[in-house]
């Protein structure tokens, strides 16, 4: 049995295809003439291209607009003058072949992006080399494929390219593992939308795997046996079978309300990154948006978006959830989150920095691009305006002083905009919780978000793992931080939610509706299988 990190859930018996990696050998040769060797780059470029077209709208029309906006994001590369300007450049200056010139520039590139600390950010690094790989294939005219296969395929790889994932055939790929990956993996991300269970970092399993064996996948619990026993195969096809029932169960109670056994009705809400991401929302039923978290708006890209294309995004997020409640969260950089094209200085404790409305307040010029960015939209939706990391109330009180700037200034351009619109803050540093029942005289609403709220009150970094056991949801000064925020809340006659991961921990829900909280917020696949345990158990 070999552990990985489960990226995609779901169960899946198969028979292992090994994706061999192109086995390239990219020589250093000399060229005399540099203008055809610069011409045959620029061949290979245009091919790369136009088979990226084709990949896009083949995406386009099986997984829709959004994921299809991958491939939009490779031609881009392609297209990008300083790219292409720097190899051809090394080409001129040092009279090397085209191979090695890309081969060498593409791997600068992504190195420049696993030293980002931003897990999301890292994993673009895979997005290069995927372009990389498409021109040095049609330079060598080295293809390699993935076609031909039999029914009830798993694929082991030593990594999957977004090109690789949307080109598997989903009616014989059941299931892929992988070496390296992680959650925010593009190709995770095309698994998820395929329904089929993935299990990536798993390190060394192309070596440990081999053509023709039987494997069976367990995208929930991250494992993967290699040629079991009749016994476990057996089990796991029940397994299966039951998690296809609990699937299609989960999806009779869609359109049913949450209400507890006492008969109050708890509003389930997606928390979002993109702004594809609102159709899971809405596929799963979910009553609302609870977090649409800007700063993926600003991620993948060299520069700010402005605000015509800020507005564009939230007014189609707006638009689609119909008068649902959408809380938008202005933008919550700095920490592990970076923006190539925005320098910081490096910070001895980043997350107790720079960063965050910090960064809003200290920039207003950004800031103001989006609160006239989401003001604009306001009109298409039900809109409400969280603020991040605000720890006290003059604090608060800065952010909404800049927004009330924007609205005279739209007022002045004779441009429309909600003015009764909700403005709240996300409770995630202690002294807001401490202090929430002055917090809430101002804000019109809380959402809890556990995920900093835990790391701060027990002094624990989550993602590290030698101090990873002590980062305790449950922890009795959590506990007692959240009902007091809840309770500053309703004595005030104010809204309380959260949208940190304890608000689809089955263990924590009990407590959670026991003090009152009034919505949970998720990730848009958990919205069903927690409304079936608070139908079930609350």
């Amino acid at each position: 049995m070999k552990k990985g990190i489960p990226a995609s859930k779901g169960y899946a018996i198969g028979r292992i295809v090994i994706k061999e990696e192109s086995g390239l050998k990219i020589e250093n040769t000399y060229v005399s003439n540099v203008s055809e060797e610069k011409a045959r780059f620029e061949r290979a470029l245009i091919l790369s291209k136009k088979q990226l077209e084709k990949i896009k709208t083949k995406t386009k029309h099986q997984l829709g607009k959004g994921k299809a906006e991958v491939f939009e994001s490779h031609i881009m590369l392609l297209e990008d003058i300083e790219f292409a300007g720097a190899i051809e450049l090394k080409i001129e200056k040092e009279h090397i072949n085209a191979e090695k010139a890309v081969y060498d520039i593409v791997n600068l590139y992504m190195e420049t992006f696993k030293l980002m600390k931003d897990e999301y950010i890292r994993e673009r690094a895979m997005d290069i080399k995927d372009v990389g790989d498409r021109i040095l294939s049609n330079l060598t005219g080295n293809i390699t494929s993935l076609g031909n296969l039999s029914s009830n395929t798993v694929i082991a790889a030593h990594d999957l390219t977004p090109s690789d994932t949307v080109q598997l055939d989903k009616n014989k790929v059941i299931a892929f593992i992988t070496d390296l990956g992680g959650k925010t993996s593009h190709s995770v991300i095309m698994a998820k939308a395929f329904q089929i269970p993935a299990v990536v970092g798993m390190k060394d399993i192309t070596s440990y795997v081999k053509n023709g064996d039987l494997v069976i996948v367990d995208g929930v619990e991250g494992i993967v046996m290699v040629n079991p026993g009749k016994e476990l195969v057996e089990k796991y096809k029940i397994k299966i079978e039951e998690y296809g029932i609990e699937k299609e169960k989960l999806k009779s109670i869609i359109n049913l309300k949450t209400v507890t056994k006492s008969g109050k009705q708890i509003k389930l809400l997606g928390n979002i990154e993109r702004c594809e991401d609102v159709e899971q929302v809405i596929k799963n039923g979910g009553d609302g948006i609870g977090l649409f978290r800007t700063e993926f708006l600003y991620m993948d890209r060299d520069a700010m978006p402005q605000e015509d294309e800020q507005f564009e995004a939230y007014k189609y997020v707006l638009e689609k959830m119909k008068n649902k409640p959408v809380v938008i969260r202005t933008l919550d950089i700095g920490g592990d989150k970076k923006l190539s094209y925005f320098p910081m200085e490096e910070e001895c404790n980043p997350f107790l920095g720079y960063r965050s409305i910090r960064i809003s307040l200290d920039r207003k010029d950004i800031f103001k691009v989006q609160l006239r960015a989401l003001l604009r939209a306001s009109v298409f939706g039900n809109l409400k305006i969280m603020f991040p990391m605000i720890s006290s109330v003059e604090e608060f009180l800065q952010a909404k002083e800049v927004l009330k700037e924007c609205m005279e200034e739209l007022a002045l351009e004779k441009r429309e905009f909600n003015k009764e619109l909700k403005v709240g803050i996300m409770v995630e540093v202690p002294a807001a919780a401490i202090n929430a029942d002055e917090m809430a005289k101002y804000a019109d609403f809380f959402s809890i978000g556990t995920n900093d709220l835990i790391q701060y009150t027990l002094a624990v970094d989550r993602v590290n793992e030698k101090v990873a056991y002590l980062y305790n949801p449950m922890h009795p000064a959590v506990l007692s931080l959240i009902k007091t925020t809840i309770e500053a809340a309703h004595k005030n006659k104010k809204l309380c939610s959260m949208c940190g991961e304890m608000a689809s921990d089955e263990n924590a829900i009990k407590y959670l509706v026991e003090c009152g909280l009034d919505e949970f917020s998720m990730s848009p696949q958990s919205i069903l299988k927690i409304k079936q345990f608070i139908k079930s158990y609350c």
